[in-house]
């Protein structure tokens, strides 16, 4: 799957350590058939990284490290580890003289944190069999997890909103595809009827519950009874928050369905969806699973002939750990099975991870965390549990860039256990990146980001949010100072929501202010362009095909929203030394900010924008007078190359020119490359 990744990186240079470490003087070698005690040589390679790594520090203290730095060539093979792959200053390169630690040529080279599984045999426990459907008795397998040496199986955890995202330890992975914990219904979700306390929760006229007893519909549960360990997950009141709960009790006459506090933050409300899981009454079809984490029996019914398929459950949480490293890159290697985060990274410099499949991963591909200058370049990223990059750095006060970036990364079937605010790329501090990612196929958003002075550019987004609906592909909130993101030429398209209720395109949530929205292509996104009470926002130059509505303002701290501005906002803006002359001279408009009605949203500029079909605008709570409105080109035909085909180039002589609309660079938005499974447009 990585061939001829890492070769298309070289020809585009897009790092400076990888074309100098083709000329490094020294080489090691590891493969699955090496030894430790070898010399690391082509002939005598090493059998683990761990002892590149010590030689590669031996080196070091014997003196400078060579001109052209060292690589480590590792052999095609699965390297199963046991504990995470850790590199600390020690093993830092230097801009001239990088540590490379990349697959040999265009070999797959699999790093994992699973252990493969075996000893599947028949069920044969009467009382197990009762608990699952006579039709399938001879379907389901079942193997003894604790005779494996595996005693540490986790356990299914709950998600908070705004709280750390847990896995749900041990997973069962088979042919390379993460299986499914045995659910009802199989697909998509059932509805909460009735409540058994309602009215105890108003949120501005939508009342709920505030206690975990719902009802639901028909006789399903029924079979659940003998369980010991059943779960239910789904968005219990807002369209934006899940959060899997273990059941208390069910109640099959009532139908109402208990689980154990603490109850869900926001409260329950009848119409909301969940199904149930953790189930092995339900273990009802192909690449179901169950794990009784009393017994240690693992219970699955395989998609193909068991001995025909690789069974592995996921064990190790984190694959490499790196910090306070610099100069140090990770090349065309296939990271997968770990519990948690694949790679993390703290604290370190110039480091990248390029040309590399993540996947099948109970958390988030890469976590980046201080430092500056770290990237995550042409890397595969799909099937993990919560998001994909993570890149925080820089420091707000001061205003200084973090610096790092996600490039032509590919980014698809995310969120498989965290559903919503885990996204495929998450930016946060200051003056971090994202250009040119392929991101779709998710439950949530793509991009996230709080901060200043970010950069989104040249990405293609489609079908997220597919789950949500008050949510954005691209989103951030609640802020006065955060100011400075440029999101420019990017393409988003069919992005609708969960069940097409309709979602947002750029959504600058509760106030938030001072981001420049220019250049970009929308098609067929509802509220394509959404600022949400807040200042200073630019939305310039770009296009809106088939959008409803393709711009969104509202005053909502004027209204149901404006506890917010006392409170949070104030806070945060007196957090930050917005009077500062650092702050001053790039931010002046928060200078007397709490003088010039601070709830009004003054100060956005809507120009040179085109809109065809669908609606241009919504205004709730906004005078028209107070936003800038220039040269809009608005329900006329702008003539597009071939609309038909979403082809949404201009031809030379559109009126949108003779406006001052410039020019959108179509060719160069999405993937400069080729990767695994996607062709460039």
């Amino acid at each position: 799957m990585c061939k001829g990744i890492y070769r298309v990186i070289v020809v585009l240079l897009f790092s400076v350590l990888f074309a100098q470490a083709a000329t490094a003087e020294v080489d090691f070698y590891i493969s699955p058939s090496g030894d430790d005690s070898a010399s690391g040589g082509r002939s005598r390679p090493f059998a683990t990284l761990a002892k590149a790594r010590d030689a590669i520090r031996e080196l070091k203290e014997a003196g400078d490290l060579p001109g052209g730095g060292i690589t480590v060539h590792i052999r095609a093979g699965v390297y199963p580890l046991t504990e995470s792959f850790k590199l600390t200053d020690r093993d830092s390169g230097t801009e001239s003289s990088p540590i490379v630690y990349r697959a040999y040529k265009d070999e797959e080279v699999r790093l994992i944190g699973g252990k493969g599984i075996d000893g599947f045999k028949p069920i044969t426990d009467p009382a197990i069999l009762k608990r699952i459907d006579q039709k399938y008795h001879d379907k389901i397998l079942q193997t003894d997890l604790k005779a494996q040496g595996i005693t540490d199986f986790g356990k299914v955890s709950p998600k908070r909103f705004g709280g750390p995202a847990h896995s749900t330890g041990l997973e069962l992975f088979f042919e390379d595809k993460p299986m499914t914990l045995a659910r009802w219904p199989n697909e998509g979700f059932v509805k909460i009827t009735a409540l058994v306390e309602p009215g105890t929760v108003n949120v501005r006229g939508t009342k709920g519950s505030k206690t975990g007893k719902f009802m639901y519909e028909g006789d399903r549960p029924k079979r659940w009874i003998g369980e010991n360990d059943v779960w239910v997950h789904g968005y219990c009141f807002w369209d934006w928050s899940d959060e899997r709960q273990q059941v208390e009790s069910i109640d099959t006459d009532k139908r109402i369905i208990s689980v154990k506090p603490s109850y869900h933050n926001y409260g329950y409300r009848v119409g909301q969806w969940f199904y149930g899981l953790n189930i092995l009454a339900e273990l009802d079809r192909p690449g179901e699973w169950y794990l009784d984490r009393e017994t240690g029996i693992l219970y699955f019914w395989p998609p193909k002939q068991i001995d025909k398929g690789r069974a592995v459950v996921s064990v190790l949480n984190t694959l490499v750990e790196m910090s306070g490293v610099s100069h140090v890159a990770i090349q065309g290697m296939i990271f997968e099975t770990a519990r948690g985060t694949a790679v993390v990274m703290s604290n370190c410099e110039d480091t990248q991870i390029s040309g590399c499949i993540l996947r099948n991963l109970g958390g988030s591909a890469v976590q980046v965390g201080g430092g500056s200058n770290n990237g995550v370049v042409a890397c595969e990223i799909y099937a993990t549990g919560s998001g994909g990059i993570s890149l925080r750095g820089g420091e707000r006060k001061a205003l200084t860039a973090g610096g790092h970036f996600a490039e032509n990364n590919h980014i698809h079937h995310y969120g498989r256990w965290q559903r919503m605010y885990t996204p495929a790329i998450s930016l946060s501090g200051v003056g971090n990146k994202a250009a040119h990612n392929l991101i779709h196929t998710a439950p949530h958003m793509a991009v996230m980001f709080s901060g200043n002075d970010h950069v989104m550019e040249f990405n293609e987004i489609h079908n997220v949010c597919l789950e949500s609906n008050d949510a954005g592909a691209i989103y951030a909130g609640r802020d006065w100072t955060m100011r400075g993101t440029v999101i420019r030429h990017n393409y988003l398209h069919e992005i609708t929501g969960f069940e097409n209720r309709g979602c947002v395109g750029v959504y600058l949530d509760d106030m938030f202010c001072g981001t420049k929205i220019y250049g970009n292509v929308f098609y067929k996104v509802t509220r394509a362009a959404f600022i949400g009470g807040g200042r200073d926002c630019l939305v310039e130059n770009n296009i809106f095909v088939d959008c409803n509505p393709a711009l969104h303002i509202d005053a909502r701290a004027m209204t149901w929203a404006k506890y917010h501005v006392g409170t949070t906002m104030t806070d945060r803006l007196k957090a930050m030394p917005y009077t500062s002359e650092l702050w001053r001279g790039r931010y002046p408009e928060l200078i007397n900010i709490l003088e010039d009605e601070p709830a009004a949203p003054k100060g956005n500029i809507v120009r040179r924008n085109i809109c065809s079909g669908g609606r241009w605008q919504e205004l709730h709570g906004v005078d028209k007078k107070i936003v800038t409105w220039e040269d809009n080109l608005i329900d006329k035909e702008p003539g597009f190359v071939d609309k038909a085909n979403m082809n949404f180039q201009l031809k030379f002589n559109s009126d949108a020119y003779k406006a001052g609309f410039k020019p959108i660079p179509f060719k160069t938005i999405g993937l400069l490359i080729d990767l695994p499974g996607h062709k460039r447009r």
